[in-house]
């Protein structure tokens, strides 16, 4: 029996995907559950598993093509694997028999099969159908040994009789984007990749952000001892007791919150002519992954511990390098914490995530002279950043914001007080 396989719900606000890639090709066999294909939304990557064991059938939604929620993308043959896996090996044999004429023929399998293992960019596909070229004897100089335009046009040049067709290749693609035209040699060694919808739509929020909000950024630096010293003095037993490990996110997510209850307007958004405050403390905190950054949520941070926090953004950090983390994940943030110090970022102006009004960015822990009652020592700082809708939030908020989350870390022992 044929089963449909549909997208399935995507989360708050999120009304359509676009096909990623196949993991599965016609005739494969498939496991109840295993994923078959990868699609991609504005906020994250997801996968769609086989509803039933069997074969899968005829792939309706091509890899690049935008589907709406419930939308069909293929078709699973229930209960086929055995019945169809011998037909199709002797399917396999059979063809070669004919006569040598046919011999090019086979090589269009080797391209589907390989094209599955190692996605092949749509410009490199063409060149590969077009000539008939077996991807699997070009060696791969890409990312992870995937097959660039430049591979696949120095293997024909090298001994395939299809060179002619290379270079009505290259124009074509040339002349569809809006940038100078590259010399020829050039534009054997560039490879044109789509956006990924998330990449695009960071691209289109980011600009947004800035071509709508006032945006500005306040600066301020902090002596980061205090809470260094309690890590290192705590760090064990807060494993052993909680099963997560202590970081400084979580204490950061906390003195947010007990500022942000103190100034409120650096949690609201502005819709219309309205502002609207929030009495609730939804989290954002930036992660990045290979796809580009999401920002997953600690929601009603302000009713939670640290160990409940760290558990929270630990279990984020697994799901997003593994592209586990859901729509609903990074639903209905509030303020946004990113950490550009894990890459090295000495200082950065961070821009606001749409439609919150704020965003903390963290940087690189470095060893600073500063100078304490008259004398200069040397301490561990961290420069803090806050970008923020000038529209709704003034200088005086931004500025008495960020010192207040200074005076909360280099004094910890105000977070478990609350003063």
């Amino acid at each position: 029996m044929a089963i449909e396989i549909t997208v399935p719900t995507l989360g708050e606000s999120v009304a359509d995907a676009t096909v990623a890639r196949w993991m599965k090709s016609t005739g494969d066999a498939v496991a109840a559950d295993e994923p078959v294909v990868e699609l991609e939304t504005d906020k994250v990557t997801l996968e769609v598993p086989a509803p039933a064991a069997g074969t899968m059938g005829e792939i309706i939604a091509a890899e690049g093509a935008n589907v709406e929620v419930g939308a069909v993308l293929g078709m699973l043959n229930e209960g086929a694997a055995a019945a169809s896996s011998p037909a199709a090996a002797a399917k396999v044999e059979a063809a070669p028999a004919p006569t040598p004429a046919s011999a090019p023929a086979p090589a269009a399998a080797p391209v589907a099969a390989a094209s599955s293992d190692l996605p092949l960019s749509p410009a490199v596909r063409r060149l590969v159908e077009e000539n008939n070229l077996n991807p699997a004897a070009i060696r791969g100089t890409g990312v992870d040994g995937r097959l660039t335009k430049a591979d696949v046009l120095a293997h024909m040049k090298g001994g395939s009789s299809s060179q002619s067709t290379a270079p009505a290749a290259a124009p074509a693609a040339a002349s569809a984007a809006p940038r100078q035209t590259p010399r020829a040699e050039d534009a054997a060694r560039e490879e044109r990749v789509p956006m990924s919808k998330l990449r695009q739509v960071i691209a289109t929020r980011l600009k947004s952000a800035q071509n709508t909000a006032a945006m500005l950024t306040t600066f301020n630096e902090v002596d980061m001892s205090a809470l260094m010293t309690l890590r290192s003095d705590y760090r064990q037993e807060f494993e052993a007791a909680h099963g997560t490990r202590l970081g400084f996110m979580g204490m950061f997510v906390l003195a947010s919150v007990k500022a942000l209850q103190e100034f409120p307007a650096v949690n609201a958004e502005i819709d219309g002519t309205d502002i609207i405050y929030k009495n609730y403390y939804n989290i954002g905190v930036a992660v990045g992954t290979p796809q580009g950054l999401v920002v997953p949520v600690v929601r009603d941070a302000g009713a939670m511990g640290l160990a409940a926090i760290e558990t929270k953004i630990a279990d984020f950090g697994d799901r997003a390098r593994n592209g586990k983390i859901t729509p609903d994940d990074m639903a209905g943030g509030s303020f946004t914490i990113s950490n550009g110090g894990v890459y090295g970022s000495l200082m950065s102006t961070p821009i606001l995530n749409p439609p919150q009004s704020g965003i903390l960015g963290m940087h690189k822990i470095e060893k600073r002279p500063v100078v304490i009652d008259d004398a200069v020592v040397i301490r561990p700082m961290m420069y803090l950043a806050l970008s923020y809708d000038h529209r709704i939030i003034d200088g005086r908020e931004a500025v008495s914001f960020l010192a207040r989350i200074k005076e909360l870390v280099e004094d910890p022992r105000r977070l478990v007080l609350g003063v």
